[in-house]
């Protein structure tokens, strides 16, 4: 059987009145429906740990519970704040694992260096990052990235210009 909002609200009133039976029923219909309310939002293996994490929230939140207000909503509302932690936790591991993968040696910061300025690179139109790559990165001049290019001088200098301007605004929004 599944319960209804105004069964919830009914043993939640009652739990705050210190009914001890009513509350360990409200955590068994709790559990029922938080695991339904998970099953579409995190893989099954992480149901069980976001289930317990969120009923020990709503053990800690039961004396906010305003029993004029529907139960559901304010179920739900701890739930979603549960899963979105569960999800920042996942996402710093990953992103940790990541960024450990990238950078073989810590000590070595020209890589890290190299593969972030070849990122920004892709990210410009491609004669942009040419001149820049040759002028810039390179040690070229001007008049030879001209005549390796096939563009004039004053058009190389205005690409680096461009492209060097692109490049930090995308470093700034970041």
């Amino acid at each position: 059987m599944i319960a209804s909002e105004e069964t919830f609200r009914h043993l939640m009133i009652r739990a705050q009145g210190g009914d001890r039976l009513c509350y360990s029923t409200l955590l068994v219909e709790c559990e029922k429906w938080l695991r339904r309310y998970f099953a579409r939002k995190i893989s099954p293996a992480a149901i069980d740990d976001l289930v317990q994490e969120t009923l020990i929230s709503v053990h800690r939140k039961r004396a906010s519970y305003d029993p004029a207000r529907a139960f559901l909503p304010w179920l739900a509302a701890i739930g979603r704040y549960r899963w979105i932690d569960s999800l920042r936790k996942i996402y710093r591991h990953e992103h940790g694992q990541l960024y450990e993968d990238m950078i073989a040696d810590p000590q070595d910061k020209d890589v890290a260096t190299r593969v972030s300025l070849e990122r920004l690179l892709g990210m410009i139109p491609a004669k942009q990052a040419e001149v820049i790559s040759l002028v810039k990165i390179e040690g070229l001049s001007i008049i030879e990235a001209a005549a390796q290019t096939g563009q004039s001088e004053s058009l190389v200098k205005v690409n680096i210009h461009r492209g060097l301007k692109k490049m930090s605004a995308l470093i700034e929004s970041e």
